[in-house]
């Protein structure tokens, strides 16, 4: 008789199927079967009006295709989806969970708004038993017409003008800190930094900045000082004054709370507070995959950072791999 699915094996570290959906068992395959606590198994009847597990896990690939990443071939009955670049994993997390809901289908997948690296597991789908109604998959693949289940959105280039204000370093009685922590960050994205000025707690002078970094073709603003509600504060008063629109003077998300998210027209610019020079990673870093897989951040997204948004401060910081920023 033909075996209907893998069987696995788990021998001195090794994971794997020792024997194989279609084998046709034989009498001498009896006693490794029995050492594998197989005292029965499930055999392939044609046309028994059922899906088989691997044939489900090929169609829920193919309903959810996603640029810039590939699917697996099945193993033990499911469909890995691995990142063929960098970029921020996306998931429609409604649609998700109506497809969950449906029955025997169960789709796994990395949190939304997820920064992934090349090779990163993004996704896993598999049906609970060895075969399943067809309808079950046809009702998947109906909700999956119109809408897009998962995606990829690779980081696009940006050209990076920095403005960093406050007296105390425009006169250069206190050192700026600020310079080399954005060089830092901007190394992990394809960014172009095409110049950083300080300027003094003057509105007019943090505006010129600003233009004249736009001049130069900059697509991306970063503000640092002058973020707080002290009156000599001024650095979202010149991102007024430069014609942006603020989408929000502070989040809920610690540390980086004073962080300022605006647009002027589709450049974006972030103000971001001191805690950033001191703290290896704050809500700074979470909003820069956005940024650079070029999605508009929403006054919404940034509510929803409420439930996540709390940094457990770790000594060894393991970042993006834990619940901080979790939107």
């Amino acid at each position: 008789m033909e075996l209907c699915h893998d069987i696995t094996e788990m021998k001195d570290g090794f994971k794997g199927a020792a024997f194989r959906r279609g084998h046709i068992i034989r009498e001498e395959d009896i006693p490794h079967l029995l050492n594998l606590g197989k005292k029965s198994v499930f055999i392939w009847e044609e046309n028994a009006g059922e899906i088989h597990e691997e044939d489900c896990a090929r169609r829920m690939a193919a309903m959810a295709s996603v640029q810039g990443a590939h699917y697996t071939e099945p193993s033990e009955g499911k469909v890995l989806l691995l990142a063929d670049e960098r970029g921020m994993f996306r998931v429609n997390r409604e649609l998700l969970r109506r497809i969950n809901s449906i029955g025997d289908i169960t789709i796994t997948t990395l949190p939304d708004h997820y920064p992934v690296e090349k090779g990163a597991r993004l996704a896993s789908m598999r049906i609970v038993p060895l075969v399943t109604r067809e309808e079950q998959i046809m009702a998947a693949e109906k909700m999956c017409s119109g809408e897009r289940l998962l995606e990829l959105r690779p980081y696009r280039p940006r050209r990076i003008g920095v403005i960093i204000t406050g007296s105390e370093v425009y006169s250069g009685r206190i050192k700026d800190k600020f310079e080399p922590v954005v060089r830092r960050k901007m190394e992990n994205y394809p960014a172009e930094i095409v110049g950083i000025t300080i300027c003094d707690d003057q509105l007019d002078m943090i505006v010129d900045a600003a233009k004249t970094h736009l001049e130069k073709g900059a697509d991306f603003l970063i503000f640092t000082g002058g973020m707080s509600v002290d009156p000599d504060d001024l650095t979202p008063s010149a991102i007024r004054k430069l014609g942006a629109e603020i989408v929000t003077h502070g989040v809920p998300a610690q540390p980086g709370n004073m962080t300022l998210v605006a647009y002027l027209g589709d450049v974006p610019i972030l103000g971001v507070p001191g805690a950033a020079i001191s703290l290896p990673t704050t809500i700074f870093d979470v909003l820069l995959p956005q940024v650079f897989a070029g999605d508009r951040i929403t006054k919404e997204e940034l509510i929803a950072l409420g439930d996540g948004g709390l940094c457990q401060m770790c000594a060894n910081c393991r970042w993006p791999n834990c619940s901080f920023g979790r939107y």
